[in-house]
């Protein structure tokens, strides 16, 4: 076994967000019975492949991941379309993957990678480097000695004695230090991320992550920087569990719709889309308008239970029905 160990250190923020993160954890396994609907896990892995792929720039829309999951027709970049049904199948693949065979690495990416570059399944051949523009902010170790890290990190993490929620964030960081890919080094990291908290608690399998990943990108970009720089994971460590407990907070708000202390349960004699439709009114209002009259502030959360759920019931309607992402883009009752 190699003496590696990844350079960061304890905090007493860990120690309260673990603690914060567990109870959490323990009160949703307790309401759901431990089972999570079919119907959730769906939606929750569409969000979560949604959220990954636009990190990386790919521009579909919510919707247009879900039709093309779907098998519906969607028009768009190819290669967009392509990222999306390669995601679903490697995320699909993730219940049967052993979270310590570098095998089973290879082969997730394989999926994910499938048709978009030509090392898919493979280790990098050449080196690599992550750009912010045209400034080189990370530049990772040779090619030649991918394999070796990888495996020693893959070595690590089974035999550390640290607490999952722990070392499969240093996991998560070591892996995007590494680079071990020529593309989809980010995808694969978070969805490692995922797979190894999964095997810890069930319940990470269809925690969207990615969701609020996306909505701190720049904090999570600037973590990994500064990780670089202090040759110490410990601030993205940190930055990892909060997401996680943000994550965690958004699926209590969810399953917990009849809970007196839900600050986004106000009515309990309505249903999300009925008051929905209560604010809307016979008005033609914005996503944000509609948000400032239900008095919510995560936009995830309004369209999860509110907004779509609303316009798939074909309740509402966009006013500009063929732009869906327009800035423009408006939503009245139904006729």
């Amino acid at each position: 076994m190699s003496d590696y160990k990844p350079p960061f250190h304890m905090t007493d923020k860990m120690t309260f967000l673990i603690a914060e993160i567990s109870e959490q954890v323990g009160r949703i396994t307790v309401l759901q019975e431990g089972a999570i609907s079919p119907h959730l896990r769906r939606e929750n892995r569409i969000r979560t492949i949604h959220s990954s792929l636009a990190i990386e720039h790919n521009s579909l829309s919510l919707e247009q991941v879900t039709a093309i999951l779907d098998g519906k027709r969607v028009l768009g970049n190819p290669n967009e379309i392509k990222e999306v049904q390669n995601a679903y199948e490697a995320y699909e693949l993730m219940l049967r993957l052993d979270p310590s065979s570098v095998d089973d690495l290879l082969k997730a990416h394989k999926l994910m990678m499938n048709g978009l570059v030509p090392e898919n399944g493979k280790f990098r051949s050449g080196g690599v480097g992550v750009f912010d523009g045209e400034v080189l902010i990370h530049m990772a170790p040779s090619a030649e000695f991918v394999p070796e890290h990888i495996h020693n990190l893959f070595a690590w993490y089974k035999h550390s004695e640290l607490h999952p929620l722990i070392k499969s964030a240093v996991f998560h960081y070591e892996f995007e230090f590494i680079h071990p890919f020529a593309d989809g080094n980010g995808r694969m990291g978070r969805m490692w991320h995922s797979l190894l908290l999964g095997k810890w608690k069930e319940l990470f399998f269809w925690l969207p992550i990615e969701e609020l990943i996306q909505s701190r990108q720049k904090e999570y970009y600037g973590a990994l920087s500064a990780a670089d720089k202090q040759a110490d994971s410990a601030g993205f460590v940190e930055l990892m569990l909060e997401i996680i407990r943000g994550s965690l907070k958004e699926v209590t708000v969810v399953d917990r719709s009849t809970d007196q202390d839900s600050d986004q349960v106000t009515d309990q004699d309505k249903s999300p889309v009925d008051r929905l439709l209560s604010v809307l009114g016979n008005d033609m209002l914005s996503a944000t308008e509609i948000m400032e009259r239900l008095g919510l502030s995560h936009r995830p959360t309004f369209r999860k239970n509110y907004l779509n759920p609303a316009l798939e019931q074909n309740l509402i309607e966009r006013t500009i029905p063929d732009r869906p992402n327009s800035k423009n883009q408006k939503y009245r009752k139904r006729k």
